[in-house]
């Protein structure tokens, strides 16, 4: 359960990032892109464990 969460949570994270980003730019929409793939992952393996999982 805690590896479906981390990619449930990278990819509305991932998906979150790009839509804040892509006004300003490709680029900018991939790094922080980036940022909300990661903090998506942590945030689902954090409710993860929360859930006893």
């Amino acid at each position: 359960m805690r590896k479906l969460l981390g990619f449930v949570g990278a990819t509305i994270g991932g998906g979150i990032g790009w839509w804040a980003g892509a006004p300003v730019g490709t680029m900018t929409a991939f790094m922080v892109s980036m940022v909300g793939t990661g903090a998506g992952m942590y945030a689902g393996w954090r409710l993860s464990d929360r859930l006893g999982e």
